[in-house]
């Protein structure tokens, strides 16, 4: 089988996974179908239980991200292999809903910066813990969202944290290329079926109303947004860095859809 990914052989690191809908277990099985070789890394002791038979015998190691102190014993554990990593995903992110979903101008202090914690300065945190670990021209790729400025209630404040983590890509690359070819990007895709998702208030109506509104008429796949990841992982992305890889399946140029505007004005 030709290599077009030119991935065999390759140690990705793969952060996030938590069941078979995570965005990240789709990435790492298409790593390994592409000859890489995942090592994951998941939240906590009782996920890498539940997860033992979906990750198979992959390398599996445990942080969370919200604590300094994990991040810098998975560190340690991932150097103590003696692996080189040729990417890392960072496919995180957690909303604090305390209290429910409320007007963006009630969002609480505590709730916000908690949020930006986990969900946006993670990847700045194991950026700077992993650089020496990874190979100089490694591609670290996150997972973001089409657009952050669809002001959707139900999302709450996550689609500001999610613009902040995209701002973050640039100032990433800028700063790894005093000593590296490291490269940062994300994909950025449409309403997706997962988990994490299920649990917003609203979601699942917006996800039927996106597969409305995408010409197609039927939503962006989880293997969609993780095929997209692979790509920006491999060397064939080489020439991409800290951009957002939009896979939204052309919802963004159908809003004005003939049809969806007569059912509105009916």
């Amino acid at each position: 089988m030709t290599d077009f990914l030119k991935l065999a052989g390759k140690s990705i690191l793969v952060m996030g996974v938590a069941n078979r809908k995570s965005v990240a277990w789709h990435i790492g099985r298409t790593l390994a179908e592409a000859g890489a070789e995942p090592v994951y890394v998941v939240r906590s002791e009782e996920r890498k239980a539940n997860t033992a038979k979906l990750l198979g015998d992959a390398p599996v190691f445990v942080c969370d991200v919200e604590f300094e102190d994990q991040i810098e014993k998975l560190r340690s554990d991932l150097q103590a292999t003696g692996r080189t990593f040729q990417g890392l995903v960072h496919s995180i992110a957690f909303a604090d809903y305390e209290g429910g979903v409320k007007p963006f101008h009630e969002t609480g202090k505590k709730q916000f910066l908690r949020t930006i914690d986990i969900s946006c300065y993670s990847l700045i945190a194991v950026a700077n813990a992993m650089k020496d670990l990874l190979a100089t021209d490694a591609s670290v790729v996150t997972i973001s969202i089409s657009t952050t400025r669809m002001a959707s209630e139900n999302y709450g404040f996550m689609a500001p944290v999610k613009a902040a983590l995209d701002s973050s890509l640039a100032f990433l690359a800028k700063s790894f290329s005093q000593f590296s070819q490291v490269r940062f990007n994300a994909v950025a895709p449409g309403l997706l079926k997962t988990s994490a998702s299920a649990g917003i208030p609203g979601y699942v109506d917006s996800y039927l109303y996106a597969e409305q509104i995408i010409p197609r008429k039927q939503a962006v796949q989880t293997q969609e947004a993780a095929d997209a990841a692979v790509f920006l992982l491999s060397p064939r992305s080489s020439g991409l860095n800290a951009q957002s890889l939009i896979v939204d399946a052309g919802m963004a140029i159908n809003y004005f859809d003939a049809e969806m505007v007569a059912r509105a004005m009916r």
